[in-house]
């Protein structure tokens, strides 16, 4: 068998092991799930009329619409958090060690947590979209086209951060210390232009808002789903994308295969 075989054999393994983790313990990702569903029903209906009127749109829906894709970049800076809790897991639990003693290919165990993290993100995001529409978000403009570009989108962007929070599991000694290292992933998006934009802020704010990754990715993502303008921000968010998916791929790699555990 070829290595390349060999590689996709046992990154299947292991993503059908980490996707029967989810199903068996779906309590991590349905609690993570919960904060950007919370955050979006909070802001519609006890300040959505208040926050229309400061975007300068007519009624709710129009903040509705404005808010739902930040809320879905969110929502897959959430979901990233349970993959690093599960990647510390498997490396103080002793199974990584386990592993080490197989004929398996090396990199498959990662491979296999980026993957079903990615799927779940996606799952996630669907389901946060689903309570946008049933709220009133609507995309009546958006093209084909479009609607692909922006579903492209958010699997590069989970791609990226999942990376990102496999690195941070691998560096944690335990999954409390993970859960506190990836916390970034939820907070980033909390002071961006998801809840208003980048304009309405403080000046001496703007910066940190304008200058992270969720930010063009949102305002990507809106061009995309609700026709505004997308300016620069499309191939900065792609930009963000895929430095953050290298430097988490590099970052993973070099930890996993430097760690004696």
């Amino acid at each position: 068998m070829s290595n390349l075989s060999l590689a996709v054999r046992d990154s299947s393994t292991m993503l059908r092991r980490n996707l029967l983790h989810a199903r068996r313990y779906p309590s991590l990702t349905l609690n993570l799930l919960l904060t950007p569903i919370m955050l979006l029903l909070l802001f519609v209906y006890i300040f959505g009329d208040t926050m229309s009127a400061g975007i300068g749109g007519g009624d709710r829906s129009d903040y509705i619409a404005y808010l739902v894709p930040g809320l879905l970049l969110m929502t897959i800076g959430s979901t990233t958090i349970g993959t690093a809790v599960s990647v510390s897991n498997d490396m103080t639990e002793g199974i990584i060690a386990r592993f080490r003693t197989m004929a398996i290919h090396r990199g498959s165990v990662l491979v296999g947590h980026v993957v079903g993290s990615v799927l779940q993100s996606i799952v996630s995001v669907v389901l946060v979209g689903a309570v946008g529409v049933a709220i009133g978000f609507r995309s009546t403009d958006a093209t084909v086209l479009e609607w692909l570009a922006a579903f492209g989108l958010l699997v590069l962007f989970a791609t990226a951060l999942t990376w990102i929070a496999v690195g941070m599991g691998l560096i944690s000694p335990n999954a409390e210390a993970a859960s506190n290292n990836a916390m970034p992933l939820i907070f980033l998006p909390l002071i961006s232009s998801t809840f208003v934009p980048v304009d309405a802020m403080p000046g001496w704010f703007q910066p940190i808002a304008e200058y992270q990754p969720f930010t063009p990715a949102i305002e990507t993502l809106r061009g995309l789903l609700l026709g505004t303008e997308i300016g620069n921000n499309g191939w900065i968010a792609v930009a963000w994308c895929l430095g953050l998916a290298v430097l988490g791929y590099r970052w993973s790699t070099a930890k996993f295969n430097a760690d004696p555990k």
